[in-house]
């Protein structure tokens, strides 16, 4: 459709209606909430696999000006905050597009990852922002099998298959080998916003970088972000009171929008749920929980 319209906008153009002569300038927005990587068996983190055609539709808009990413995310998968930051970076480059990020409630760790994407970052006062830094969480059940007389037998090919098994004791050299996969991330997640934030940055790597998170007022004042402002107001000051705001989300079926408001789910999700078991889908809602409550949310 884009491709006949572009055809034919010179004709338009020559008509004496002035929304063919002057057509208002679009703004895509794209938006970015929840943790980011496979959560559970529903599979319902932001990842690449479910926004790539979203980020493109964004990106092929007709008179397009930029592109918005409203951003609240409380982080997740340092891989696929990368994969999802590089493709719009990818796009931006090859459209000439600028992209602006507009946190709401937060952009900590890999939702913050994400902001970096953009040209600008704007956040609300009271956004939270930042947490630049990497985290494993697990529990360890050594002691417990022992006392509820469980054995657990576990045959391996390779003496290292079994790093941090929840439960064996903890190996001191199996937390070193994890630390030192984490302080690599680290060094890549550190890279990429100086990258990105280049001399904006006003803070020291000491305050910055230790996985500290501050409200947009002080994001501002360390250069994580370039203002206090949403995404309407900013959009139309930038691009004047004509600007179209287009939302660009993945297409749903019938099927889809029926369940959606009552469950957010498809059949093929809830299908796959059920074949899964429920247990996985409870201990991935409470990690999520758990990420979102790290930030008082």
């Amino acid at each position: 459709m884009n491709s006949v319209v572009q055809r034919i906008r010179p004709w338009l153009a020559k008509l004496p209606v002035e929304q063919f002569r002057n057509p208002a300038p679009v703004v895509a927005v794209i938006r970015l909430v929840g943790p980011i990587g496979h959560i559970g068996a529903l599979r319902t983190g932001l990842s690449l696999a479910r926004l790539a055609g979203v980020i493109e539709r964004a990106f092929n808009l007709l008179d397009l000006k930029a592109v918005a990413l409203v951003i609240n995310s409380p982080g997740g998968s340092a891989v696929q905050s990368a994969l999802i930051a590089k493709r719009i970076r990818d796009l931006a480059t090859e459209k000439n597009v600028p992209v602006f990020a507009f946190v709401e409630d937060v952009a900590a760790s890999g939702g913050y990852w994400l902001a970096c994407a953009a040209d600008e970052i704007y956040a609300n006062a009271n956004s939270i922002v930042g947490s630049i830094g990497v985290i494993s969480a697990g529990f360890g059940f050594a002691d417990l099998i022992g006392k509820i007389g469980v054995q657990r037998r576990v045959y391996t090919a390779g003496e290292k298959k079994m790093i941090l098994d929840p439960f064996q004791p903890e190996d001191p050299d199996d937390v070193e080998r994890l630390q030192n996969i984490q302080r690599e991330i680290h060094a890549n997640f550190q890279a990429w916003v100086r990258e990105r934030r280049g001399l904006r940055l006003r803070g020291l790597d000491s305050e910055l970088f230790t996985g500290e998170f501050w409200t947009g007022t002080r994001a501002l004042e360390l250069g994580l972000i370039d203002g206090i402002d949403d995404v309407r107001a900013h959009m139309r000051q930038r691009f004047g009171e004509r600007v179209k705001l287009r939302p660009v989300s993945a297409p749903r079926s019938i099927l889809q929008r029926w369940l959606g408001p009552r469950t957010g789910l498809d059949a093929g999700m809830i299908a796959d749920s059920l074949a899964r078991g429920w247990a996985e889908d409870v201990i991935a809602a409470a990690e999520a929980r758990a990420l979102w409550s790290r930030y008082g949310l």
